[in-house]
């Protein structure tokens, strides 16, 4: 007998933050726009940091869970990530 095999989850979207952006601006099936509050995202999964890298800056919204990558025009917001 075969074991059933369960399909990983699915990652979430990765955008980019546009210049000072601090809320989500993902929309949702009807069109609305969620505004969910972005905040630093420092335990994300192995899966991610695969893709993004160790120790990347991420953020992700608190109500939809979109990550958000810091604009690369932009310097890093993190006093640590500017030395």
């Amino acid at each position: 007998m075969a074991a059933a095999t369960t399909p990983a989850p699915a990652l979430p979207k990765i955008k980019t933050r546009k210049p000072r952006q601090r809320a989500c601006d993902e929309k949702d099936g009807k069109g609305k726009v969620c505004c969910g509050h972005l905040k630093r995202y420092y335990d994300y999964p192995k899966e991610l940091e695969a893709i993004l890298g160790r120790g990347a800056e991420v953020y992700r919204c608190e109500r939809c869970h979109t990550l958000f990558q810091p604009d690369p025009t932009e310097l890093p917001r993190s006093y640590v990530l500017r030395h």
